[in-house]
């Protein structure tokens, strides 16, 4: 009998490998495919480009596992979580999927509706014993074929067949392209729970849950006519959670197994009660840690933009409930080994990533708690004043979300315990204010192309063909001309026929070898010249939509038009040190994995002709111990002069090998597969070995040697690696060797042996400035470079002193000696030093209730040309611009004495 998540996922994919289908590993979260989705909700994500027609694929069949999230976009349930029994950030989509099906052929291996239904019917109640009369189905009102299908499969009646008119039985890709009706499974929950099936009244109730929905694409919106798909498909989805209830026989998605692990965790690890009055935080917290771990483990980090945004609002959510359950301390990070347990298996991205997941948690959870107790407290004074029920205004949830990084969900889901809820809409208006705000303060990039422009070269001119790869000249035909307004002929006109001398260009050529700046790689600069003459300096080459590169330089001879005939020749020393910079990267990126562990992948990288930057997924500092071996290992991989091999084939293939995919590319039907740094004893691929894009040295020994000169950090979670190669490193070595060899000179003394001279010169200076303290001080409390001064004034022992070159920290010390052999009296100390005045007077105990040492140093000040002065009755100091002027200031002391 299958009983646990685990089981239910192994035998549904079991059940259609059977069946011919090919499994095929989740993709990631971050879809590669898509632009238009922030995160991977469904299992046909991955393969949207398989039912267009715009990929082609070995298999026709596919059943996949598909972990999904849906907390941004259109698709947030972020705000459900917790509070109802199905809804989740992250979930697991069982789906089967048929491409292109052609009723009729003998032979095709792909299927339409009769299997599909066929499929499920057999899967639900053989594999998975459910009982059939528990079972409903909605097909799309005109749908007749499926509507038959059903009675004649599952012999189901007509009332057990419900039709549905609305679209939620009939599914579209988006407003243009393929869709087409489908049919949804129901399981009866039974008569304890309540609500009604689908299409009534009551379909919002919990009793009738759908499990399973079969997508069947057979028309294309085109636009104004639907017309019919010339090769259907089949697209399905069923929630792991769901059919798990309903296989376990319970009716909340929290209580089964998988989810269940998650709960008990988090109530031990705050000592509460998984079912008591905090079981909603509970749900929070076992939900939440799915989708952080998840989406960490795929590369997203958080962050105030974009998919980091998203994450850090979910995991912030969850610390929150934490903080609810009373934990002051992270939380989340100690329960990763009870998901990785749960799920690792499935999921081996999981164990790989945990280090990384653990500390991005902790890191990420301690630093908002400060920041949501202080929320907190802010949203709780905003409530106070506000009558029971009334919503939090607006602008306030703004200030919140703005100034104090609360999301606006999360003022939700604090207010929701209240019994409150928030002005959305003015919320929404406080948001537009200051977008206006800043659209305002946006001066525009002054670009001399539109994107719609470019879009407009694209369809007309097709991609350039990139021939960099094996050459750095080539020839080619120019097919468009840019002129920048206000240069030379063509001026005031984007797109030109022509150009001459003087004006700056914008140039695209069918074919070229400079490479256009992508994947963290600067562009080619070099010169395009044509047999009329003509020349052009090329300071840059970029990527436009992925396909056109375009060249920008200035023509600085002659004349060029629409179809010459030109040269092209990339600067071959520049690009001779942009291939050493970037094949060091691909090393260092291997070294840095072996040394900190498999969690560092690449977050950002530029690599120029002068130097490396390189961006790590890292939560902790390298240490000096860590960036000497990284280096050493890299600079050993660099003697060792391997190969540098490029290899054309799938991004399954590629993977399957050992190729390391970087997170956020997307990849074609064929990579280029980089290979350096040579095979270990017993290795079957060599050290470093990535689906790359850009140009590389033909052998590492090109890369001359590698030297690691900077280490810091980027973000949270996000280490920066700064790095010269070759003649930039040897130039930077050399110029350390000089500084040390000009130390030593100074010191008289071997390079070798300055780290030793120089500690004991800093312990020898320490120890004379505690003998010239000392000195100082036994020379102020004797016979001062002013002679003696002390003196009777008015009844009181006057012992004033004029010194110089006393620094002002030791002017104190000595005056508390003076009054010591003094007995009683005052002490008045003016020292010279650095071209300033500084005053400190003293006076013994036994006068403090007469005599104040504060009033007299602000005379002091006064007769000094300064001002001010402060401290208590029996020490004060204060100063002044003019060190000529310490007579005068020790003499003002004496007359405040003597009135």
């Amino acid at each position: 009998m299958v009983t646990t998540a685990a089981e239910i996922r192994r035998t549904f994919l079991e059940y259609f490998q059977g069946n011919a289908h090919t499994i095929v590993p989740s993709s990631p979260l971050v879809p590669r495919n898509d632009p238009t989705l922030m995160f991977t909700n469904s299992g046909m994500v991955q393969f949207k480009d398989v039912f267009t027609g715009k990929e082609q694929r070995p298999y026709n069949r596919a059943t996949s596992s598909q972990k999904s999230v849906r907390a941004g976009g259109k698709h947030n349930d972020l705000e459900n979580v917790g509070y109802t029994t199905r809804h989740h950030t992250f979930f697991e989509m069982l789906g089967n999927f048929s491409f292109g099906a052609v009723e009729g052929r003998e032979g095709t291996k792909s299927y339409f509706k009769a299997d599909a239904i066929e499929y499920a019917w057999t899967l639900l109640t053989k594999s998975f014993a459910l009982d059939p009369k528990r079972l409903t189905v909605t097909v799309f009102h005109e749908d007749e074929e499926a509507h038959g299908l059903w009675k004649k499969i599952a012999g189901f009646s007509d009332d057990k067949i419900i039709r549905i008119a609305t679209s939620d039985n009939f599914w579209r890709m988006g407003d243009l392209g393929p869709c087409g009706p489908c049919t949804e499974i129901f399981w009866d929950h039974g008569d304890k729970i309540w609500g009604g099936p689908p299409g009534s009244k009551d379909e919002d109730g919990d009793r009738f849950v759908e499990i399973w929905n079969l997508v069947f694409m057979q028309f294309e919106q085109r636009p104004g006519e639907l017309v019919p798909l010339p090769k259907p498909s089949v697209d399905t989805g069923m929630g792991l959670e769901r059919i798990a209830t309903v296989l376990q026989g319970v009716h909340d998605n929290y209580d089964i197994d998988l989810m269940r692990a998650l709960v008990v965790a988090a109530a031990d690890a705050t000592s509460t009660d998984p079912d008591g009055a905090q079981k909603v935080s509970h749900r929070v917290i076992a939900d939440h840690l799915r989708s952080t771990s998840f989406l960490i483990a795929d590369g997203v980090l958080p962050s105030n933009e974009g998919r980091g945004y998203v994450l850090r609002r979910i995991l912030r959510r969850a610390a929150r409930h934490a903080h609810l359950l009373g934990s002051r301390d992270p939380l989340l990070y100690r329960l990763v080994p009870t998901l990785v347990r749960e799920m690792g298996r499935a999921y081996p991205e999981l164990v790989r990533a945990e280090k990384m997941i653990v500390e991005t948690l902790k890191l990420e959870e301690t630093r908002f708690k400060a920041t949501l107790e202080r929320g907190l407290k802010l949203l709780d004074e905003a409530t106070s004043t506000l009558p029971q029920g009334t919503e939090l205004p607006g602008d306030t949830a703004f200030k919140l979300y703005d100034t104090f990084g609360f999301p606006l969900d999360l003022t939700q889901d604090v207010l929701r315990g209240q019994g409150r809820s928030v002005d959305v809409a003015g919320f929404d208006t406080a948001m537009a204010k200051q977008k206006a705000e800043a659209r305002k303060a946006w001066a525009g990039t002054g670009e001399a192309a539109t994107d719609a422009q470019w879009f407009e070269l694209r369809d007309e001119l097709g991609a350039t063909e990139f021939l960099g790869y094996d050459t750095e000249r080539a020839q080619g035909r120019i097919t468009a001309i840019l002129v920048a307004p206000g240069s030379g002929s063509g001026a005031g006109s984007i797109r030109a026929h022509e150009a001459t001398q003087g004006a700056r260009v914008e140039l695209l050529v069918n074919q070229t070898p400079f490479y256009g700046e992508s994947g963290g790689q600067v562009g080619d600069a070099g010169v395009i010249t044509s047999a009329g003459g003509a020349r052009i300096v090329v300071r840059d080459t970029q990527k436009k939509l992925g396909q056109l590169f375009v060249h920008s330089g200035t023509v600085e001879g002659g004349a060029i038009a629409v179809g010459d005939e030109v040269e092209l020749q990339v600067d071959h020393a520049r690009r001779s040190a942009i291939r050493a910079n970037h094949s060091a990267t691909h090393l260092l990126h291997e070294a840095l994995r072996r040394r900190m562990g498999e969690h560092v992948a690449q977050k950002g990288s530029l690599v120029s002709p002068d130097r490396l930057r390189f961006d790590i997924s890292q939560p902790t500092p390298l240490s000096a111990q860590d960036i000497a071996a990284v280096e050493a290992e890299v600079n050993q991989r660099v003697r060792g002069d391997s190969e540098v091999t490029t290899q054309l084939m799938t991004p399954d293939e590629a993977i399957a090998q050992g190729a390391m995919a970087l997170f956020g590319e997307k990849y074609g039907d064929e990579v280029r597969v980089v290979a350096m740094g040579g095979r270990e004893d017993g290795a079957n691929k060599d050290y470093s070995v990535e689906l790359c894009g850009g140009t590389h040295v033909g052998r590492t020994g090109e890369i001359g040697l590698v030297k690691i000169v900077g280490e810091s950090a980027v973000s949270a979670g996000v280490r920066r690696i700064e790095a010269l190669t070759g003649i930039g490193a040897l130039a930077w070595i050399a110029e350390q060797e000089a500084l040390v060899k000009e130390a030593a000179a100074a010191l008289k003394s071997t390079p070798s042996e300055v780290p030793a001279r120089v500690l004991a010169l800093v312990e020898e200076r320490k120890r004379l400035e505690r003998e010239v303290t000392e000195l100082r001080r036994k020379l102020a409390s004797g016979e001062t470079e002013g002679g003696a001064e002390t003196k009777q004034v008015n009844g009181v022992t006057l012992v004033a002193r004029r010194l110089t070159d006393v620094p002002a920290k030791d002017l104190k010390p000595l005056a508390d000696d003076l009054k010591k052999k003094a007995g009683s009296g005052v002490v008045a100390l003016a020292a010279a030093t650095d071209g300033k005045l500084s005053l400190v007077v003293g006076v013994t105990d036994d006068l403090t209730a007469k005599i104040s040492a504060v009033d007299l140093v602000r005379v002091a000040a006064e007769a000094a040309g300064g001002k001010g002065g402060g401290g208590r009755a029996d020490m004060a100091q204060a100063g002044g611009p003019d060190p000529a002027l310490a007579d005068a200031a020790l003499a003002a002391i004496e007359k405040a004495l003597g009135a």
